[in-house]
């Protein structure tokens, strides 16, 4: 009836009904059960028992030393129970709880001893393991240098989850937060006048189910916390954790550096402002030694001409006395080419300071080189090969032509000048894309420019003298060779164009000077010949009104006035020149200055005349542009503009062609 090695030492006859019954019980138990029927013979098992044992029998000894004594107990006649019963199983350690039984006859004689083992040894590794992790993250815990909090929202008088209170905090809270003892405390206890702030973002926590990260400033403590914040699962714990840490010394730190940026700040503004009113103060010294050399270098220069003008004036004044006319053509040549030079020097100073008087028109550069080399190859002699590199396709540029040549043939000169023993000048003309960038280092705006460069291969620039080789009376020729207006009249000259030059040089291999115009997408003007000096005047018995300050030129104007035949009107200033075109006075022609006495310039003149006489022409003439008042270059239709000094030659021609044209 029963299993194991205990059954052939009794047989169920021998045993009492009682016994017999609880043998019954036990075999078919599904919960491991032994039957002990002697105190001296190991009990036997059922099959749940040899499972629990793992196979192992009970033949010698119960498997499970620790129960012998509650079986002693049940002998006695006690029901005894153990707890977490330790015992080996295949080589491991296993646990169990331990129920037993006595087993009485009818008479109440305890004839077995039934014993129930409940294994138990997976919920106890489970709870080795749980305590092991507990341990674990307590450790871990404690030991955090950031503190870090769980925090469960409450009902408060404000409202649901108006509050919250501490339910787990390590130490380092107290170290980073300056609040000791907070597990179990209400927000609103702790910071009663901060508590909404704090309530808002653990709230947001809560609600959303979103971590946030942010720094907020605990002002009971005074310390700025740097904190994290996610909501513990599942939601309806209405639980919030909380790491964070103290940054105050960095917040002090950061503040610190802001107060030294501002000082810094504050300091570069001084120092860059007094550097302003240095640089000013040398700007200033600049200018004056500006005005020195030119009062130096250019007087020099204009006296010698004013010394070939004045004798020549004074030599005509006595051959005419002494009768001795046959002379006078010679000294007039003298007078008038001194004259001229001096024109070219003002024309240069105005050029520097880019209020020449400028006619541009859309010119194909090419055009201009054959006979401009010609003249280069003239200037510069025998011992200088000047080459022309014309790039096919040239664009057309709106440029003063003769400007330009002027500002090529300086160039020109200067790189004669730089190869004394002879050389090479080349003059290379292009068409030149600009992108921004190589636009921006041009110091021009990006698009389509035409460029004419003239390089030599001289002595060069060292990069001290190239850095102001621009710079207004700059000059390295002796005193009384150069006044330093050349380059500058160049640059001048380009600007004025809406252009740039820039220059590129190295000691021993020579230097090249470009010059960038832009494009003009218009057709190329032809230029018309003007009507020569003798040729039959076409318009004769017009009306002109003549208004200049100056009487020398006004008389000259007029005496070539009437010479064509034509009769004149004159006015001192621009008031009274209105005053006879506001009368009933017929004119033809108004001719004047620009620059006016008496608060009405020549512009103004002509915009009331035109309002009187809307077909009016219109010739000034000034000894610069003085852009503003010229609407910077925009003239009307029927003006035009003739620069002083001019030849008389000149003068008639333009003021015969303007009165015969229709």
């Amino acid at each position: 009836m029963l299993d194991g090695a205990g059954a052939a030492r009794a047989t169920p006859d021998a045993w009492s009904p009682a016994l017999t019954v609880a043998a019954g019980m036990m075999q078919a138990s599904p919960i491991p059960s032994f039957l002990a029927w002697s105190p001296s013979v190991p009990p036997l098992g059922n099959a749940a028992a040899r499972a629990l044992l793992d196979g192992a029998g009970a033949d010698e000894a119960f498997p499970i030393p620790a129960a012998r004594d509650v079986i002693v107990r049940a002998w006695a006649g006690e029901s005894a129970v153990l707890e977490n019963v330790a015992f080996t199983r295949a080589g491991e350690e296993a646990w169990c709880n331990l129920l037993a039984l006595p087993v009485r006859d009818e008479a109440g004689v305890v004839r077995g001893v039934l014993v129930h083992c409940n294994d138990i040894t997976q919920r106890v590794l489970e709870d080795r393991a749980r305590r092991e992790e507990e341990r674990r993250y307590r450790a871990l815990f404690e030991s955090m240098d950031e503190g870090f909090c769980v925090i469960e929202f409450l009902d408060g008088p404000f409202g649901p989850l108006s509050d919250y209170v501490h339910i787990m905090a390590n130490a380092a809270y107290e170290r980073h937060a300056g609040i000791p003892n907070v597990v179990g405390q209400r927000l609103r206890e702790m910071v009663p006048d901060e508590a909404d702030a704090w309530v808002a973002r653990y709230g947001a926590v809560l609600r959303t189910g979103r971590p946030i990260r942010f720094e907020q400033e605990l002002v009971a403590t005074g310390r700025h916390l740097s904190l994290s914040s996610f909501r513990i699962e599942p939601p309806e714990l209405r639980q919030v954790a909380v790491l964070f840490q103290d940054v105050t010394a960095r917040k002090q730190a950061e503040a610190e550096l802001r107060h030294l940026n501002e000082t810094l700040e504050a300091r570069v503004a001084e120092a860059l402002a007094e550097r302003e009113q240095t640089e000013e103060a040398l700007r200033q010294a600049q200018k004056m030694e500006a005005v020195g050399q030119l009062t130096g270098g250019l007087a020099h220069d204009f006296n010698n001409l004013l010394a070939g003008i004045s004798g020549a004036f004074e030599m005509i004044g006595q051959r005419l006395a002494q009768g001795r006319a046959a002379d006078v053509d010679r000294y007039l040549t003298a007078g008038q080419g001194a004259a001229r030079r001096a024109a070219a020097l003002t024309h240069r100073l105005l050029a520097f300071s880019r209020r020449q008087t400028l006619a541009p028109r859309s010119v194909v550069i090419n055009r201009l080189m054959a006979e401009f080399v010609e003249l280069v190859r003239r200037t510069v002699g025998p011992a200088i090969e000047v080459e022309m590199v014309a790039a096919a396709g040239l664009w057309p540029t709106l440029v003063d032509a003769n400007q330009l040549e002027n500002a090529l043939l300086n160039l020109c000169i200067n790189a004669r000048d730089a190869m004394p023993d002879g050389g090479k000048i080349t003059i290379e003309t292009g068409n030149r894309w600009l992108d921004a960038r190589t636009a921006r280092d041009h110091g021009l705006e990006p698009g389509q420019y035409v460029s004419v460069c003239v390089s030599d291969n001289g002595a060069g620039i060292d990069k001290a003298t190239l850095e102001r080789v621009f710079d207004p009376f700059f000059t390295t020729k002796p005193i009384g060779q150069g006044t330093g207006l050349g380059l500058s009249m160049v640059y001048g000259f380009a600007r004025q164009s809406n252009g740039h030059v820039r220059i590129y040089s190295e000691v021993g291999q020579g230097t090249m000077v470009c010059l960038y115009l832009p494009r003009h997408l218009g057709q190329e003007d032809v230029e018309e010949a003007e009507t020569p000096v003798d040729a039959p005047r076409l318009g004769a018995g017009k009306t002109v009104l003549v208004v200049d300050d100056e009487p020398t030129v006004r008389m000259l104007v007029v005496d070539a006035l009437a010479e064509l035949g034509h009769d004149c009107l004159e006015a001192p200033d621009g008031a009274t020149g209105l005053k006879v075109l506001q009368s009933q006075a017929r004119v033809d022609l108004l001719i004047t200055d620009v620059g006016l006495p008496g608060g009405l310039n020549g512009r103004q003149v002509a915009d009331g005349a035109r309002a009187l006489r809307p077909d009016l022409k219109v010739l000034f003439i000034t000894g610069y542009a003085e852009n503003a008042v010229l609407n910077h270059g925009h003239i009307e239709p029927g003006m035009e503009v003739l620069t002083k000094p001019f030849g008389i030659g000149d003068l008639t021609a333009r003021i015969d062609r303007m009165l015969s044209e229709g």
